[in-house]
Order: C-alpha cells, then structure tokens, then sequence
C-alpha cells in the first residue's frame, strides 16, 4: 500500500522470537545462574567487533565466565531443535505475512544451530540471515545489512523486531526503526535507544503495523 510505513519486519531470533531463555535455565540447572550465562554471552557476542568467530566458542566462554561446566553447553546445544517460539509469535509473524510484509529473520547463530532455531518459530519467513554465512555478528551494522540485502528492502522501510536491549541500539544504529517485544523482561540498557513500542507481547505489532 502507498501510504504504508514499512515494507518489511526483520527480527531477532533467540530473544525475539523463542523462548531461548527457558533452555538456557534448563541447560544451567536454575534460572539464576542461567541467566547469568545467557547475560556474559549476550555481552560477549555483542562485544565483537569484526567479523564472525565460532559461536558455539563464544557460548562456551560465557560458560567458564560465570562458572558454567561443560556439560551444561552441550545440553544447551542439544536443545536448540526443541526451541519454542513465545506465545502469539507464529499466528502473529503469519498475520504480518498476510499484509503483504515479508519477514525476515537475523541470528547471531552458527549455521547448524541456526537452521534448527530459525525452524522451531513454526512459520515459513521469507529470509533468514546467520551470522556464520554473513560474516558478521550483531550489532555490526554489516549484519543488519545482511538481513536487509536478504528481504530486498532498505532499512528506512524496514521494522525491527528485537528482543534484548543490545539488539536495540545495534539496530537503530543501521537505520531502522525498532518495535522492542520484550517478553523476557529485560531492563532498559544503556544509552536508551529509542523503540516506536515496548511490548510483553508481540500481538501489538499488528496493531502498529495496520
């Protein structure tokens, strides 16, 4: 439509659009500590500054950073092909798909883990980006550009779905504007980049979308 916004929703993956956080208390032995695990790789992988180095290296560092063993990160590999997307993602991604928007997805994942993940949202999206392939991990603005290139849209046209507050700035860093689904309940970070909305549910993204 000529008066529409956005010509496309490109989305973060792990946060975004699966409850990966869920796995990762699993993998840990309790919410605590698995929440420390998932921050130190959040900050990790979000630190790199160039291009792409192993992910599952990078899961494994924030493992020994916060005490993690072994064992807990090839439990967490082994359960990526039993991720579940939060509720409303599937029947809300599908709706957007109905307005004539194509979906996108861009993960900072590795290529076997990626595929799993991308396919446990339970909605065939039109292009999906992997760090391992593009080269380069979010908040690179070569990343979202990746994930741009992928849906043949510009970032002007373009809204992201993001799911953790260092996915935030990255994005609006590369141009676009950000529709924050928060369904992890994340604090605010840093520098308060600004989101056209902050939701616990992903259902209002219609609703911004119309």
């Amino acid at each position: 439509m000529a008066d529409r916004k956005y010509d496309a929703v490109l989305c973060d993956l792990l946060t975004g659009l699966l409850d990966s956080w869920t796995l990762w208390d699993a993998a840990a032995g309790g919410v605590e500590p698995g929440r420390r695990w998932r921050m130190a790789y959040l900050q990790v992988t979000f630190a790199q500054p160039g291009p792409y180095v192993s992910y599952e290296d990078l899961v494994a560092e924030a493992a020994r950073m916060e005490g993690i063993p072994d064992a807990a990160v090839q439990a967490l590999f082994d359960g990526y092909g039993n991720l579940k997307p939060w509720p409303g993602v599937p029947e809300t991604l599908r709706a957007v798909q109905a307005m004539g928007l194509p979906v996108g997805i861009v993960t900072n994942c590795s290529i076997a883990l990626g595929k799993k993940a991308s396919a446990a949202v339970g909605v065939d999206v039109d292009a999906v980006t992997i760090a391992e392939i593009s080269g380069w991990y979010k908040p690179n603005p070569n990343a979202y550009a990746a994930g741009l290139a992928a849906l043949g849209t510009t970032p002007e046209r373009t809204l992201y779905v993001a799911g953790s507050p260092f996915d935030i700035a990255g994005a609006h860093r590369a141009g676009m504007d950000v529709f924050w689904h928060n369904q992890a309940g994340m604090a605010p970070g840093d520098g308060g980049a600004p989101v056209v909305m902050d939701a616990r549910r992903i259902a209002p993204l219609l609703d911004f979308l119309s």
